[in-house]
Parts: C-alpha cells; structure tokens; sequence
C-alpha cells in the first residue's frame, strides 16, 4: 500500500467544515484563471521582463526575442487578468507589473523554485 495516502477512511466533519467555509468558489475561479494566463511561458517571460522596471512593447519584443504584435497580443490577456497595467508617455506605451501583489506572487514562484 502507498504511504501517500491514508490506511483507514475517516472523515474529519469538522476539519472539512472549516475547508469549505474558506473555500468561497468565486475566489477559487478567479485565482484558477490567474494561473491559467500564467501557464503560458511568453507571458512569464513577459512579466519577468517587467518586474523591476517598465518598458515598452518594443523593448520587451526584444528581450523575449518576439514580435511586437505577439507581444501586443500576450499583454492584453495580462492586462485582461489585471497583471499588468500601461502607462502612456507621449507616443510610448510603458508597462509595468499591476501592484505589488503581481509582484510578489511572481518572486514567490522564483524563491519557491530556488529551494528546490
């Protein structure tokens, strides 16, 4: 038998009463879709990019070595999933990651794959 898994099934009521009046199913959509854009690696690229400092499109084509239309493209669904945010100087565009949560959540993931 596996030492993954329980050798006796008992439920815990109470354990899973406290589980669920945590898990709002709302919350747990939403975070799912946050994941989902992050599952793509041109927009982890993208983010990576801009973490510590803004740029444009053209400056971050040129860092994930891609076009600026596919980057146009990645930044509207990061955009769409509040990661990042634009600001408009003149005729450039600039993007930075949305606030300091985007930030965060992206240096976790960094950190919790440096322990490894």
């Amino acid at each position: 038998m596996s030492n993954n898994i329980c050798q006796i099934y008992y439920v815990d009521e109470e354990r899973v009463a406290r589980a669920r009046a945590r898990m709002h199913e709302g919350t747990v959509i939403e975070l799912a879709d946050i994941f989902k854009v992050l599952a793509e690696p041109t927009r982890i690229r993208i983010l990576h990019a801009i973490s510590e400092e803004e740029l444009c499109v053209c400056d971050i084509a040129a860092v994930v070595n891609a076009t600026q239309s596919a980057i146009s493209h990645q930044l509207r669904i990061l955009r769409a999933a509040r990661l990042v945010k634009s600001r408009k100087d003149g005729k450039m565009v600039y993007y930075s990651l949305d606030d300091e949560h985007v930030h965060n959540l992206f240096e976790e993931g960094i950190r919790h794959l440096e322990e490894s």
